[in-house]
């Protein structure tokens, strides 16, 4: 099986801008709160499509049902493919919001899937922040009482915004992203989100928008605290510069920085891959695509050894399972 571009799901949502089309490249229409970009989903309804070659038009849950092995490899189990990868444009700030744990939502009836995710952020406005944890010494009963008297931002960790930061946001950590920012978000497949806070703002109706308070307390882990920017660990020099950013129970992030071509190699499951900087040839046998920013690439296990061979000097993102 080549690799595997699909379709995105776009997604139009109050807090949207136009950088999904004017900076990723992305087909958006004339609006000004396009959010959401799903580069790679198969999450109830909402499934992207193989854009091109012999699968085309076959939807990723098809793609699971009929081609498991082919695309997972030794991770061959999962009757649903496990990550939902997007893009999303932060032009407004986002509520207060929390996830579920895997046991949380089966035990919520909201699915078999938790969400644990990760940022990566392309872009940031100077005044740019987000919002991760809670401070030190926040419990239930003191958000609660900032909850009734609207001032939960009292409560929450922040830190400026930086491009290249990455984030990691397991299951259970309170957290917004704020105005200005520009992110690849990789996550369980899962849309469960509680939200929390809504900073008092009214939704298009003129009335609040539905909280889940009760919840998203429930859901809550009181004892993480603050969370900050995750410091890479590299893992190689030569021939080029690999750090991993992440490494959980649900997905590992790896950035490589390339001036040489590369090759992964074949270690029996998928990788997805999405330039980050400039632009970088994937082989794999017959097959051949030059990516850029905006652009995401699905390489199954069947694709065997995939090379990286970037134009200039580019910097990858690569994504795959534990």
């Amino acid at each position: 099986m080549q690799p595997l571009e699909f379709h995105p799901i776009l997604k139009r949502i109050r807090w949207g801008g136009r950088r999904l089309g004017t900076v990723l490249g992305k087909p958006i229409g004339d609006a000004s709160d396009y959010a959401e970009s799903w580069e790679i989903a198969d999450c109830g309804n909402d499934q992207t499509t193989v854009a091109e070659g012999p699968f085309e038009g076959w939807t990723l849950s098809r793609l699971v049902a009929a081609e498991g092995a082919a695309l997972f490899g030794r991770n061959r189990g999962p009757a649903h493919f496990p990550l939902l990868i997007k893009f999303l444009d932060c032009n407004d700030r986002l509520s207060v919001q929390v996830h579920p744990n895997d046991e949380q939502a089966r035990r919520m009836g909201r699915g078999s899937n938790g969400k644990t995710e990760a940022w990566v952020i392309l872009e940031a406005k100077p005044d740019s922040r987000i919002y991760a944890g809670l401070k030190s010494g926040v419990d239930r009963r003191s958000l609660e009482r900032h909850l009734d008297a609207g001032t939960v931002e009292e409560c929450l960790h922040s830190f400026p915004a930086r491009r290249g930061d990455c984030v990691f946001i397991p299951a259970g950590t309170v957290h917004a992203l704020g105005e200005g920012i520009l992110l690849v978000e990789t996550q369980q497949s899962s849309d469960v989100t509680f939200r929390l806070f809504d900073w008092g703002r009214l939704g298009p109706d003129g009335k609040p928008r539905p909280l889940h308070r009760d919840e998203a307390l429930a859901c809550i882990d009181f004892e993480r605290g603050p969370v900050n920017p995750i410091a890479p660990r590299e893992v190689a020099k030569r021939p080029e510069r690999t750090e991993e950013l992440v490494s959980c129970n649900y997905f590992v992030l790896r950035r490589r920085t390339l001036s040489h071509p590369l090759s992964l190699g074949d270690n029996g499951t998928f990788h997805v891959l999405m330039p980050l900087a400039g632009q970088v040839d994937v082989s794999a046998g017959d097959y051949q695509k030059r990516l850029r920013l905006g652009e995401t690439l699905l390489a199954p296990a069947a694709a065997g050894g995939v090379t990286l061979s970037p134009a200039g000097e580019a910097i990858v993102l690569e994504i795959s399972p534990p």
